[in-house]
């Protein structure tokens, strides 16, 4: 069994300190499937700056990759909302398939 879905990765960093409203928001709100955050042990953002996780930094502002996937019109309409809401830059988007096994009671 397969479906087609668009899927999601929202990039922020730490220090912006939105990621647990945004990822509450996309539950609670918009329903959205498949939801993941991964945190980064460095990255270099939009202003060129290297973050690095070391035990010298005390104020961490790693990079996150906030991760979701839904049917297509979902994710428009969420999308719609958080870029606004959240003030986000970096969003990508493609089309992804879904592939699930079927239940064993199905076609029996």
């Amino acid at each position: 069994m397969s479906r087609e879905v668009t899927f999601v990765r929202i990039y922020l960093r730490e220090g912006e300190h939105i990621m647990r409203d945004l990822v509450k928001h996309l539950h609670a709100t918009h329903e959205v499937a498949g939801l993941t955050v991964f945190q980064g042990t460095a990255g270099v953002g939009s202003d060129g700056k290297l973050r690095t996780a070391s035990l010298v930094d005390l104020s961490l502002d790693l990079p996150l990759a906030v991760e979701f996937f839904d049917e297509p019109e979902r994710v428009e309409s969420a999308l719609a909302d958080v870029i606004v809401r959240y003030e986000l830059h970096h969003v990508v988007t493609w089309p992804a398939t879904v592939r699930e096994a079927a239940h064993r009671n199905e076609g029996a």
